[in-house]
């Protein structure tokens, strides 16, 4: 009894492997249907490894140096064509690095390369990918103007435009002591590439050197801001003030000459006219 199921048993597995096999077998000639079929059977196993990883990673780095990224097929069974792309557009490759194995080399690695990916994909299944991100570290690098001289009254923003990797830690002084944030007269935006101070409704004592401070485990930068607060000026100015009375005076005075000089003519000529003599 114990025979005639285990032959049962073989019987029932060589029917499956053949049946696995007339599934897997290769397509004829000018058949896409059964192309499509079998294509999972052509594809399932291969997997891609950037140097020797088959997983996403994060590759941390800094500017100046030279990456080399290795994308490799593993488990094929023919030559498969790759292809890298740069975020989501194609970096162009030699024809001789292409196939089963390519390279690419970013040489230098710069600042503007933090944050972006480098995929490797199969060409004739994208599907099948493995990526690299780039962790670009750097110290931080600070920028900003002085801003033009501000009347008493007004709000004042002092920018500093800040650059870093990792993020740094950002204070501001004031004349170097440390800037006494009170509630109402200061405002700070804070974001990973801006940190700006308002000033609200300066005065006098408001003038003075203003420092935007950035520290990280690479480094630190200062920045200086200088502030200029003016005497307020009136809403109406005195000088041109006085000029409008002058020349309203002047236009009076001119108007009344010149009306006086015809009043003048027309009685002088009112005199010289002979008068009519009753006969």
């Amino acid at each position: 009894m114990e025979r005639i199921e285990l032959v049962a048993l073989m019987t029932s597995y060589l029917n499956r492997s053949e049946m696995a096999q007339k599934i897997c077998l290769p397509a004829p000639y000018g058949v896409p249907v059964l192309a499509v079929l079998l294509l999972p059977c052509l594809v399932t196993g291969v997997e891609l490894a950037i140097n020797n990883s088959s997983d996403n990673q994060i590759l941390s780095t800094k500017p100046g140096r030279e990456e080399s990224l290795w994308c490799t097929v593993h488990n094929n069974s023919r030559a498969e064509e790759l292809r890298w792309y740069r975020g989501d557009r194609t970096v162009n490759l030699k024809d001789g690095n292409k196939m089963n194995t390519t390279n690419l080399c970013i040489l230098p690695v710069s600042k503007t390369d933090n944050g972006v990916s480098f995929t490797c994909k199969l060409v004739r299944n994208e599907s099948i990918q493995i990526s690299v991100t780039l962790d670009v570290q750097f110290p931080p690098l600070l920028t900003g103007e002085d801003p033009p001289p501000v009347e008493e009254k007004n709000d004042v923003k002092l920018t500093c435009h800040v650059n870093s990797n990792p993020q740094a830690e950002m204070v501001w002084y004031k004349d170097n002591s440390p800037l006494t944030l009170k509630r109402g007269r200061y405002q700070i935006h804070h974001t990973s590439e801006v940190f700006q101070l308002t000033i609200k409704k300066v005065d006098k004592s408001d003038n003075g050197t203003y420092t935007c401070e950035a520290k990280s485990v690479l480094g630190e930068m200062r920045k200086e801001f200088h502030l200029t607060v003016e005497d307020r000026k009136p809403v109406f100015p005195l000088e041109a003030i006085i000029a409008a009375i002058v020349v309203v005076l002047l236009t009076v005075i001119f108007g009344i000459v010149a009306r006086r000089e015809k009043i003048f003519k027309c009685s002088k000529k009112t005199k010289e006219t002979p008068s009519e003599t009753a006969l």
